[in-house]
């Protein structure tokens, strides 16, 4: 299906760039001023408005709220076109309900770029409606239940069996529909940002919003909306009770008990998986020491046979436990390893002597034999380890 977008803006050279920047890319439909947009916005639905803020009559931010007031037009994203760079009126479009907003003068690139991009999160909205009316029922469900505290448990119980990100933004969300709030939440994973919310798709306003505001108080109130920061995560309250100040008061001593749950619950997660990538390491390492030593042409040494077992066994070991890894496993693989670490270093040296008296052939085969006799038993100790001891 054709995207349909409809320009609002007093500038005619605006509508002819326009014009000329998406020809053959969607279908577009122009409005000078507020009024004449509405219309047509209530006329035609559609799919991506790209609006002006500065207009004779009614501005581009009174436009916005009306059509965000609108039940039949208010889940029409909006780009605000305008030449106003100051983070204030970026704020102000969030607050009126913008999804994205762009500065003038913009190239085809990048106005296509955007419009594909909020097209994309209509789409993905309305596909996860009827995700949402599921969410909503369970929502009844979990009225039902005891008190605010009595959900914070039962998030906690939750969160202890999420394995993802994917899963802990289900349960973390999901303790917020009861209270009928729309939130956002954004993960600081690994220098990186991951944006979930119960509409599915988080529009770029609000992306760019709650990363400028990352490093900010733990509380900041913008209009109706409230940002609660900690180090691994951020929730943007969107429709905050500010004019309650009994239920606002509640709401900020409530937050941040879960938020601080779901901090550590990411700490671990980002641990958990940096000591997967060092088990991992340390397997691979192993691997290739053991397919090193298998290339050599010692197979005759029983040194060399038992210490490539023993290798192998701390390997099977390693791959047996890397799922279940914890800080306490690494510190004890780490010193598991430097000991094996300070074995290859004299078997290595005893396997040079050994392959040094197998080129001696002007040396008689009683004197061979004694000094090998003689290396096997310097580390008999290490051999003689119980091939069943526990590693970790």
């Amino acid at each position: 299906m054709e995207k349909l977008v409809l320009t609002i803006d007093d500038d005619k050279l605006t509508h002819l760039i326009i014009e000329e920047s998406l020809a053959g890319f969607c279908k577009l439909l122009h409005a000078k001023e507020g009024e004449e947009g509405l219309r047509l916005i209530n006329e035609h639905k559609p799919d991506i408005i790209l609006l002006d803020i500065e207009m004779p009559g009614k501005s581009g931010y009174q436009v916005c709220q009306e059509i965000k007031q609108n039940a039949d037009t208010k889940d029409i994203p909006v780009m605000f076109l305008s030449s106003k760079e100051a983070l204030i009126d970026r704020v102000k479009g969030y607050s009126v309900g913008a999804s994205d907003y762009i500065m003038k003068p913009f190239n085809a690139q990048e106005l296509m770029a955007r419009i594909k991009i909020l097209y994309a999160y209509r789409q993905q909205c309305v596909k996860l409606e009827s995700d949402i009316n599921k969410a909503n029922k369970t929502a009844a469900m979990a009225m039902t239940e005891s008190g605010d505290m009595g959900r914070i448990m039962r998030y906690v119980g939750q969160s202890y069996h999420a394995n993802s990100l994917q899963t802990l933004s289900e349960f973390f969300l999901g303790f917020f529909t009861p209270l009928n709030l729309d939130v956002v939440v954004v993960f600081w994973y690994q220098h990186k940002s991951e944006f979930y919310s119960l509409q599915g798709g988080v529009c770029p306003l609000v992306q760019e919003l709650l990363a400028q505001h990352k490093d900010a108080q733990r509380f900041v109130d913008i209009g109706e909306s409230t940002i609660i920061n900690y180090p691994k995560l951020s929730l943007l309250v969107k429709n905050m009770p500010v004019d309650e100040s009994e239920k606002y008061g509640r709401y900020k001593d409530l937050f941040p008990h879960i938020l601080e749950v779901t901090n550590e619950k990411v700490v671990t997660m980002e641990r958990n998986e940096k000591n997967y990538q060092q088990a991992e390491q340390i397997s691979t390492a192993l691997e290739d020491i053991i397919s090193q030593f298998n290339a050599q042409n010692i197979t005759q040494s029983n040194v060399a046979e038992q210490f490539c077992a023993q290798l192998e066994a701390l390997n099977t070991a390693i791959e047996l436990q890397k799922n279940n890894l914890n800080p306490a496993d690494i510190d004890s693989c780490i010193s598991q390893l430097e000991h094996t670490m300070q074995l290859l270093v004299s078997a290595n040296s005893d396997l040079a002597f050994i392959k040094y008296q197998f080129e001696q052939v002007t040396q008689s085969r009683s004197e061979f034999l004694q000094s090998l006799r003689h290396k096997v038993e310097d580390i008999e100790p290490a051999n003689n380890q119980d091939p069943d001891i526990e590693l970790f």
